[in-house]
This record gives C-alpha cells, structure tokens and sequence, in this order.
C-alpha cells in the first residue's frame, strides 16, 4: 500500500484489520471505538450507515464486530472519504463497505428513506459558535458543527430509518438534554445509554446512545465504562473493547 504524505497504516488490534490516517489531519479517538463496541449487536444481515464516517474507522471495525450485511459511510471531504477509500480496499472490504463523498443533506438523492437498519454516528461535538474557528481547516470540520447540525443529523437519521431501525450515537454528556429532546421530535425513542468516565470518581465526559425509531418508552442505563486504572493505564473493560491481550 502506496501512502501519501504525512500519512500512516495503524493495526486496529481487531481481525488484522487496519487503517490509514494522516497525522497532520483528525485521527479517530477511543470515542469511535467505543460506538462500534456499542452499536455492535446490529441484526443479521442488516444495512448500516455510518454518517460522519472520516477515515472510516467505524465502518471497518463493524464489518468484524457486528452481522451487518452492508455498510455505507458518508463523508462531506473530499480528501477524507478517500483516505477512507483505500482503507477499505487495503482490508478487502470494497464488496461490504462502500464510502460516499456527500454532504449528509443531500443523501435523500442517495439513499431511499426508510430502508436502513442501523444509523450510527460519531458527530462533531462542538457547536459551531463555540470559540474562534477556521470554517476550512479539517480538524475544525470534524469537531464543530459547521457542515451539520445536531439537529441535522438526527433528523437524517430518522428519515433513514425503517420503523424499528436504530440509531447508535456518541457525544459529549453536556449534549444530553439536546439529544434527548431533537430524539423525541423525530420519533426516535431513547432505549439504551453507557456514559463513559475517565476513570472512578471523575464526572462522566462521553455518552453511548441508541434511540429506536417508532419504539415505546423505556430507557435502560447500562454499566459505565471507565477508561483508566489509577496509574493511568486502560481498564480490562478497555483492554477487552481494543482487543488488547
């Protein structure tokens, strides 16, 4: 595999799979690793799409850890969805994932509403007022909400969806109120939650949410998830998700 400047092929500890990633560019965090663990007990057979997709990190790792039939990835750059391209060509991937070059608005010209099993997304966290900003520079794209919404996304998710289909999100737990509130407005039932703390005795920083679309009341809290030991070193919980020894 030719790689191009500043770029790099990291071992995804998971089927030998791997991925390329530009160190000068946004490189995934634990956030996406722990949403495909997360998202991972889709149905058999069923046609997932991941918004948001970057480098692709998600969909590659659902193509090992879930049944899933089929995996779309959309990515708004360019340069991005091809980078994520070749990694699914690198893994032999290319007949179970496919990445589009598209802003998320537009896939109503893309993808049929109703039709998709499983949505899952690893959205920008921050809205886009907060802090100065370059509406152009790559890492500003995936962390603030320039090119998408909250709102935006989950509204996309929804129109996706056939009726028991699922949405598998993680974001900031400063969110949560918005995230319930836009998951109720587009008929998107809040049914399963983790919160993710940095270690025991820390606030929650992360939150793992699925909301079922048409599904009836009920929420269920599942066990937290801590990242580190107290000598800052992963959790077994951590060690089993990575697939570390």
């Amino acid at each position: 595999m030719e790689l191009k400047e500043n770029e790099r092929i990291d071992d995804l500890q998971c089927n030998g799979l791997k991925i390329i990633q530009n160190e000068k560019e946004f490189c995934f965090g634990i956030d996406a690793v722990l949403l495909s663990d997360f998202a991972k007990k889709t149905k058999k057979n069923a046609r997932v799409v991941d918004l948001c997709t970057g480098t692709g990190i998600i969909a590659i790792l659902l193509s090992a850890k879930s049944q899933a039939k089929y995996i779309t990835g959309v990515e708004i750059q360019e340069h991005i969805a091809e980078m994520a391209k070749r990694s699914i060509s690198m893994n032999l991937l290319d007949e179970k994932i496919n990445i589009i070059n598209e802003d998320l608005m537009n896939l109503k010209n893309i993808i049929t509403s109703g039709t998709i099993d499983t949505v899952t997304v690893n959205p920008p966290y921050k809205p886009k007022n907060s802090g100065v900003i370059n509406e152009k520079d790559t890492k500003t794209i995936a962390r603030h909400e320039i090119s998408c919404t909250l709102e935006d996304i989950v509204k996309e998710s929804a129109r996706l969806l056939n009726t028991g289909g699922n949405l598998c999100m993680v974001h900031k737990v400063e969110r949560m109120a918005d995230i319930f509130v836009l998951f109720r407005k587009y008929k998107l039932e809040p049914k399963r939650m983790r919160l993710v703390y940095s270690k025991v005795g820390d606030p929650a920083t992360l939150m793992l949410i699925e909301g079922v679309k048409g599904g009836k009341p009920f929420l269920k809290m599942e066990s937290p998830i801590y990242v580190y030991e107290e000598k800052q070193e992963y959790t077994k919980q951590i060690k089993e998700i990575y697939g570390i020894e």
